[in-house]
């Protein structure tokens, strides 16, 4: 990649792939939350830590979270992937940005509408916006390198 337009795009992917980064990891940490606030582990060894603590994989509001966390990495590694091969087809900066903000905040609008705020529609559209960024990204990746 050369050029100021390219530079310019790689800061945007940067920072915006940061943002998600950090929302990974905070995942994980809501994730924790959940299972101390109801005492419900995977495993016997981290149950055994506190008092009336059970190891299950029912617990709705545990397993909501988990399933959300799995949901952003089953998406979001693909999307960082192929968003650094699709910046390396001299895309237009605009559209380009546009995709990267656009994919980064429905990831977070998927997590407040699965995780903390259950809603559909809201979920699927969230997650189907994202799902056409990375969608868009890899065919235009596939046509320029045809």
């Amino acid at each position: 990649m050369a050029g100021t337009h390219d530079a310019d795009l790689l800061k945007i992917f940067g920072f915006w792939t940061g943002i998600l980064t950090l929302k990974l990891l905070a995942m994980s940490l809501l994730t924790a939350r959940q299972r101390f606030r109801k005492k419900v582990f995977a495993n016997h060894e981290d149950a055994m830590a506190l008092r009336k603590a059970r190891v299950a994989f029912d617990d709705e509001d545990v397993e909501r979270v988990r399933r959300s966390h799995l949901n952003d990495l089953e998406n979001i590694l693909p999307w960082v992937a192929i968003t650094y091969i699709y910046l390396g087809t001299a895309p237009s900066s605009f559209i380009a940005g546009i995709l990267i903000r656009t994919f980064v905040l429905a990831r977070v609008g998927h997590t407040l509408f699965y995780a903390i705020f259950p809603k559909q529609p809201f979920r699927a559209l969230t997650f189907f916006t994202g799902f056409a960024v990375t969608a868009f990204e890899a065919a235009s990746v596939v046509y320029y390198y045809l």
